[in-house]
């Protein structure tokens, strides 16, 4: 570029270059955690800034919305980011243009649309425009830079619906909880949902009544092999063993008796790979694979499509992990392709394997995949964490296998007939093997039970076996199961409540507002939490029914599509819900002091009796002089071995982890990681805890370590023992 010529002050020339004056380009992101890794793939002529989220949203204080005049909301400036909005229009002010980066979704396009109109409003000369990528890499970078677009109104108006919704759900639902049940409380459109899902649970585990049944096993032998079959037939119908005394008649009939082989099936399956993960699919296996909770899974995930230091440079290792499609690009599946064409050949499939879009999903981004593929679990293990590496380890495998071979098995059953008079059993046993591993050979950490299979029987019809040995087994009929992480998200999914970005957070906020606990895994409704459902469900039974609640997502996918305007959606819901809330407010009664307990326990300021009272974060001790006594404590949960004191729950600093802990810390120094219940070790006095595992299930231990009391939850433990 030529030269130009500047006169000084002085008079005196000086001769700079045009280049050097040119504006740096203003590319605004949401999340800081991108501002590194994209500022690295752009260069010196961009500058790359984070919103952190909204910066102009409805105020917390009141409810915000004119439901006059077309629902239209009322937004400020987040309180805390006046200076980062400030520093952003200063720097609009100075840029040579704007590109807004935000998320591509609903809540990203908001953020884009209000950025540009609060930089608008200060400067009308920069040129703002939008640009969306689904990855964080270079080229997808580079590309989103030379293409950009306008900003989706329709999806603003989307997120300007479900915003609004939320809002007036919220706050006329919650000024009512406060007024009949308790200060402090809030309800919410699609959370109350979820919490009904979990307290309906709750009620079906709490009235199953569980039935005995038995089940009668027999080792057969043949030549120098053993195998054991199972009783799958009596008398040509499934065996009904209620008890104890209906198996050893069994056995006492066809003990000793000649047993034949009268039947050998075999049976060919073939397995196909899974697809690429959605949002659920990914927080669900996390669950059930990792033992992540869905926010956690989220957290981890946000970390890797943000980018991580892979030797000397940043990679985005995932693709955006918000997504409820199945879809994959042209360019991943070429790019997938080559890799398994040099190191699979064998089990690369003619074409490309197609997987088909869920009929709600929206479709507006790709499965979450690795950027690339050449990435392995091998090749950045030693660049991740622990929980990031296993995270990226279940999503390139399940990537990468679902563009790879079908896998075969073979399954050999084995029926076994016993005739003993006029009665006559079927015992049956059965293996399976892979014959082609197929998309097995990538899997690692998210084996599954058909790839670790059994060898199957060799024997032949006509064979004669030998009993051996019987094995007969008491059992009890299951109840439901609790939800856990991944099975509400599963439910949320099935039943169209929520979108993929909000799986994580309807959890997070049940727990956080004490309405759910987690325990051992599963989500158990609180005393508080059953009392708002029963009161939501009384009296807003239409409103926080799946269905209506999935019908509302519908519509805001319409208003999306500009099916819909969303004043007119809002119009529909809004009359009927405030004539709801009028009249329940008139006729319901107080639940006001109902959670409160009387104990034995005397206030040591005042003398005045403790009442056991629900917190925001569960029971405590609270004076019933209040407010004139103010003295609260926690509840105690057992005594300290060391020196008598009281054992209370306590938290952590930092990520508040649940310990228990003597009131006479600093004193004693005395802490469990595992809650006390009400019980006492019968060999030593120490106070019990319950722990879970896999292997034992729930089972009490004794906290003494020099102490080996072990026993099944289930066990009765007198003074007698």
């Amino acid at each position: 570029m030529a030269a130009e010529t500047k006169v000084k002050k002085d008079g005196k020339k000086k001769k700079t270059n045009s280049k050097s004056r040119e504006k740096q380009i203003l590319v605004i992101v949401e999340s800081p955690g991108k501002v590194k890794t994209i500022g690295k793939y752009l260069g010196s002529s961009y500058n790359v800034k984070a919103s952190m989220g909204h910066l102009i949203d409805l105020p917390k204080s009141r409810t915000a919305v004119d439901v006059e005049h077309n629902f239209e909301p009322e937004y400020i400036t987040v309180r805390g980011r006046a200076s980062i909005l400030k520093e952003l229009q200063s720097d609009a002010k100075n840029a040579g243009k704007v590109l807004l980066a935000c998320d591509n979704d609903r809540e990203g396009e908001a953020i884009a649309w209000h950025l540009r109109n609060a930089i608008t409003a200060k400067t009308k000369e920069v040129p703002i425009e939008r640009i969306s990528f689904n990855e964080i890499t270079p080229q997808a970078i580079k590309d989103a830079v030379v293409n950009p677009r306008t900003i989706d109104e329709a999806k603003v108006s989307a997120q300007k619906a479900r915003r609004v919704l939320d809002r007036l759900v919220g706050y006329n639902l919650s000024p009512l909880l406060w007024k009949k049940v308790k200060n402090g409380l809030s309800a919410g459109r699609v959370q109350s949902v979820a919490l009904r899902l979990i307290c309906e649970r709750e009620k079906e585990v709490d009235n199953f009544i569980p039935d005995e049944y038995w089940t009668l096993e027999a080792d057969f032998k043949s030549g120098k092999t053993n195998y054991t079959a199972q009783l799958v037939l009596w008398n040509n119908g499934k065996p009904v063993l209620k008890n104890e005394g209906e198996v050893k008649a069994i056995i006492e009939k066809i003990h000793g008796r000649e047993c034949i082989v009268s039947d050998v099936r075999e049976t060919e399956k073939t397995i196909r790979p899974k697809a690429p993960f959605t949002t659920s699919q990914l927080q669900q296996t996390a669950a059930n694979r990792l033992g992540f909770t869905s926010r956690k899974t989220m957290q981890v995930a946000q970390q890797l499509y943000e980018g991580v230091n892979i030797g000397s440079s940043m990679v985005g290792l995932i693709t955006y992990m918000r997504t409820d499609s199945v879809r994959i690009s042209q360019t991943a599946l070429e790019d997938v392709r080559a890799w398994l064409g040099k190191n699979y050949p064998a089990e690369l499939p003619e074409k490309a394997v197609e997987y088909t879009v869920g009929k709600n999903a929206q479709d507006a981004h790709e499965a979450i995949r690795p950027t690339y593929t050449e990435y392995t679990p091998d090749y950045v293990k030693d660049y991740l964490a622990k929980d990031q590496l296993r995270l990226y380890t279940i999503i390139w495998e399940r990537f990468v296998s679902s563009q790879m071979n079908n896998a075969k098995s073979r399954t050999v059953s084995v029926d076994i007939k016993v005739v003993s008079g006029n009665d006559e059993g079927l015992f049956r046993v059965s293996g399976t093997k892979l014959t082609e591993k197929g998309f097995y050979k990538v899997i690692k950490l998210l084996s599954s039970k058909e790839e670790n299979l059994n060898t199957y029987p060799s024997l032949k019809t006509g064979n004669t076996v030998k009993i051996e040995k019987f094995r007969s087994e008491q059992h009890f009929t299951q109840g439901p199961a609790r939800y856990s992480d991944a099975s509400i998200v599963r439910t949320l999914e099935e039943k169209g409540i929520g979108r993929p970005s909000t799986y994580a957070s309807i959890i997070s906020v049940l727990l956080d507002r004490y309405y759910v606990t987690r325990s051992n895994k599963q989500l158990v409704p609180t005393v508080l939490g059953k009392l708002i459902n029963d009161v939501l469900v009384e009296h807003f039974y239409a409103y926080i029914d799946a269905d209506f609640t999935a019908s509302m997502e519908t519509k805001l996918d319409e208003v999306e599509d500009n099916k819909i305007s969303w004043p007119q959606m809002i119009s529909e819901f809004w009359n009927p819900f405030k004539n709801t809330v009028d009249e329940v407010t008139k006729k319901i009664e107080s639940y006001k002091g109902t959670l409160d307990e009387k104990t034995d326990l005397i206030c040591e300021k005042c003398g005045k009796p403790l009442l056991k009272k629900l917190g925001r974060f569960g029971f405590f001790l609270a004076c019933s002089g209040f407010p004139e006594c103010r003295n609260t404590k926690s509840i105690p949960l057992a005594k300290c071995p060391k020196c008598s004191g009281d054992i209370v729950a306590r938290k952590t600093k930092g990520r508040g982890k649940e310990f228990y802990g003597c009131t006479n810390y600093p004193e004693c120094d005395f802490i469990s990681h595992f809650k006390p219940i009400n019980q006492n070790c019968p060999k030593c006095g120490f106070f019990m805890v319950e722990k879970y595992d896999k292997k034992n299930g729930a089972h009490k231990v004794c906290i003494n370590p020099d102490c080996d009391y072990l026993h099944s939850a289930d066990d009765e433990v007198t003074s007698e023992e």
